[in-house]
């Protein structure tokens, strides 16, 4: 078994070197030829790269003189540009020396004449002195003196003269002051358009038929009692077709009277109650109606910024008037005038057209107290932040204050030319008015009295008084005051009549 083992061992080294001897053989001549071919390829790159890098050298070496070359010329360019530029140097230094050599010449010159002209005045003063000198002598007085004197007579002849032509101006201002003033005046009147104010105390109620008046009386005429004592107005239904009549002093009240009339008669339904919620109702429309009047009148006025109290007395005078003479319609023909008046004078114009608007607000506030409209229109524009000059335009047109503001006497001017119109305002209207504006205000004041109406021309007085406040026999008493205090106080035509109302309400709500 070792014999067989040893013998396959040594036959498996025999082959092995006989295959590596047969390999040996073959590989060796394969790498022989391999290495010779790879030397003859290296040779041959090796020239090929030697050649393109000699190549490479040579053009950058001919890129290296041409770049070489340029910047030499540019050297060249540079130098002789500077030796230019040095030459024309040059040349100017030399002529700024030849002109400052010129210059010195002529100051110079200059310094010599100056010198002259130094010397010769010096002369000529020298000379000035002798003769002020001789002068002096010739005439006694020095030279101050003479100065003083011929001052001094200047000073009295411009005096006389200044007067003289003061005394020219003010007699040619005389005489054509009134002039102007007439021509202004005459030209604002022309350009406002003007309208005769017709007032009265009454107020027609058309209807559609005779029926309707029936329905208005009520039974025993309770719904025309229920009227007048909701609205202070006297309710006429005589035979006059298809008509009723409404009079009272007070435009607001019979306005609200004609407006619950047209609204009872629209509804159908008429009776105490209906009537005195209707007239409560139509007393907040015509409210609403007032301001809204009055802020219409400013707009087309052009006057801006008013207090909302100022716009709604603007409105309020739609249903007021003095002397006849509708208030609103007065107002805006006085603010009219006082804007034309001021452009003609070169006043402001938008001042003067606010205080003409508002001059007469002191006739409409809510409570009237004892003062002269004028002073109390000032005091509520004053209260509503008014500027100054309109505050005393107001309170000077009737001159019950002084006139510190330019356009204070325009508008005292402007209100006396809208009021003196023909036809414009009647005394005996106003008269009337203020004689039931105090019937009723004497009424008011006794205590327990609630409302009080002036009515049939202030032949009748209507005082209704609360019930909680005044028993049966005190109202008895309060009319007999009230007749002997009118007696006594007051004058009037005929007699009048006063009623005193106290009724008792109980009122009760099914839920």
């Amino acid at each position: 078994m070792i014999y067989y083992i040893l013998a396959a061992i040594i036959g498996f080294v025999l082959g092995g070197a006989i295959v590596f001897a047969i390999w040996n053989k073959f590989l060796g001549k394969t790498l022989k030829k391999t290495l010779a071919e790879a030397e003859k390829e290296g040779e041959l790159l090796k020239e090929q790269k030697l050649v393109e890098a000699k190549e490479k050298i040579s053009r950058m070496q001919s890129e290296l003189d041409r770049q070489a070359n340029q910047r030499n010329q540019k050297i060249q360019q540079n130098e002789q540009r500077i030796k230019q530029q040095q030459q024309q140097l040059q040349q100017k230094q030399s002529e700024l020396d030849r002109r400052l050599n010129d210059n010195e010449n002529t100051r110079q010159n200059l310094q010599k004449q100056l010198d002259i002209v130094e010397q010769k005045k010096k002369e000529a003063e020298a000379l000035l002195a002798e003769g002020r000198k001789m002068l002096e002598q010739i005439a006694g007085l020095s030279a101050e003196e003479a100065k003083k004197n011929l001052i001094e007579g200047l000073k009295d002849e411009a005096k006389t003269e200044a007067a003289s032509y003061i005394n020219e101006i003010m007699d040619d201002a005389r005489m054509t002051a009134n002039k102007e003033a007439k021509s202004i005046v005459i030209k604002t009147i022309q350009r406002v358009a003007t309208e005769t104010a017709v007032e009265n105390s009454v107020t027609v109620f058309h209807i559609d038929s005779d029926e309707v008046k029936g329905r208005i009386i009520g039974r025993e005429g309770r719904n025309i009692r229920a009227l007048e004592a909701a609205t202070g107005v006297e309710v006429v239904v005589d035979d006059t077709p298809e008509a009723i009549v409404l009079s009272c002093f007070d435009p607001v009240r019979r306005e609200v009277a004609r407006l619950a009339l047209h609204q009872l008669v629209l509804d159908g339904r008429i009776h105490p109650a209906r009537i005195e919620e209707v007239v409560a109702k139509v007393r907040k429309q015509l409210e609403e109606e007032i301001i809204e009047t009055g802020k219409r009148t400013c707009i087309d006025m052009g006057v801006h910024g008013l207090h909302p109290e100022l716009i709604r007395m603007i409105g309020k005078m739609k249903y007021r008037s003095s002397y006849g003479q509708n208030l609103l319609q007065h107002a805006r023909e006085t603010a009219n005038l006082c804007a034309i008046m001021a452009a003609e004078l070169g006043l402001n114009v938008k001042k003067a057209r606010r205080a003409g608007l508002l001059h007469d607000i002191g006739k409409v506030p809510d409570d009237e107290p004892e003062l002269p409209h004028a002073v109390l229109g000032a005091k509520i524009a004053e209260e509503y932040k008014e500027k100054p000059d309109i505050v005393n335009a107001i309170a000077a047109h009737h001159e019950e204050c002084e006139m510190t503001s330019i356009i204070a006497p325009i508008v005292q001017i402007c209100d006396a030319i809208s009021g003196a119109r023909p036809g414009a305002r009647r005394e005996i209207v106003e008269a009337y008015i203020k004689r039931l504006n105090d019937l009723e205000n004497l009424a008011q004041s006794y205590p327990g009295v609630v409302k009080s109406y002036a009515i049939q021309a202030g032949r009748e007085l209507r005082v209704i008084v609360g019930a909680d406040k005044i028993s049966d026999a005190e109202a008895e008493k309060l009319s007999a005051d009230i007749a002997r205090k009118i007696q006594t106080e007051m004058t009037y035509p005929g007699q009048v009549k006063i009623t005193v109302i106290r009724e008792t309400r109980s009122v009760a709500y099914a839920k």
